[in-house]
């Protein structure tokens, strides 16, 4: 008979790098929310969010001025990786926190903490550079921290079709958590309307799944190892 381990955490711990990313969006959501029922920050309050959108949101429009200007300036690049931070409502927002605590968990334990940093924030601003250039018309702001999250589902996908590889499996099935996720935003998209934003989000799944081969453990080794082969 097994006895319970009284010791034991309530939930499973999470990797620091996640909540070190978690957190923040977490905080923006608090404080946000806080402001809007006039509990801190007086009148003014009730604009947080849309003060905090001009501030982190990536705009495509200003990205394509630094790269036809070739002046980039500090207020451009950092929305490349700040738009993650901030969201359109608290759904939008309790969503993407879910998938990165879940993903981050999964990636984090596997990953060394600073692979996850590349794979997010590389996914975030992949998936931005996309959203600006092979959507030439769109003027749309791209915010919320879909992008970023599922370059992490490309990063799990890696781990899933390496361990596939590994068993002789059929490798083609790690790809089915995207695939599921696709055709949740498609409906969504037919039901309620959607933006282009999914372009961002398969840009920054391609992100972490390629990032992987280079960032997870002894990745770097095999693809040096791939090159000496050839």
């Amino acid at each position: 008979m097994m006895h319970p381990d009284h010791n034991a955490p309530p939930l499973n711990p999470l990797p620091a790098v996640v909540w070190a990313l978690a957190l923040p969006l977490i905080v923006i959501e608090i404080a946000v929310a806080l402001g809007k029922a006039g509990i801190v920050g007086g009148p003014m309050a009730v604009g947080w969010r849309l003060q905090a959108m001009e501030y982190l949101a990536f705009s495509p429009d200003l990205m394509r001025r630094m790269v036809a200007t070739g002046q980039y300036s500090l207020d451009g690049l950092h929305r490349l990786i700040s738009y993650p931070l901030i969201h359109y409502n608290f759904m939008h927002a309790l969503f993407a926190l879910v998938l990165l605590l879940a993903l981050g968990k999964m990636v984090g334990e596997v990953f060394r903490w600073w692979a996850v940093l590349i794979v997010f924030f590389g996914a975030a601003a992949v998936g931005a550079l996309t959203y600006t250039f092979v959507l030439p018309a769109v003027e749309a702001p791209l915010i919320g921290g879909y992008p970023a999250v599922y370059g992490l589902i490309g990063a799990f996908t890696f781990l899933l079709w390496t361990n596939l590889a590994r068993v002789g499996a059929n490798r083609y099935r790690a790809f089915a958590l995207i695939g599921f996720l696709l055709v949740i935003q498609l409906v969504f998209g037919v039901l309620f309307g959607g933006g282009p934003e999914w372009v961002a989000d398969i840009a920054g799944f391609a992100t972490g799944f390629l990032l992987s081969f280079v960032v997870s453990p002894g990745g770097f080794g095999r693809v040096v190892e791939k090159i000496r082969q050839r």
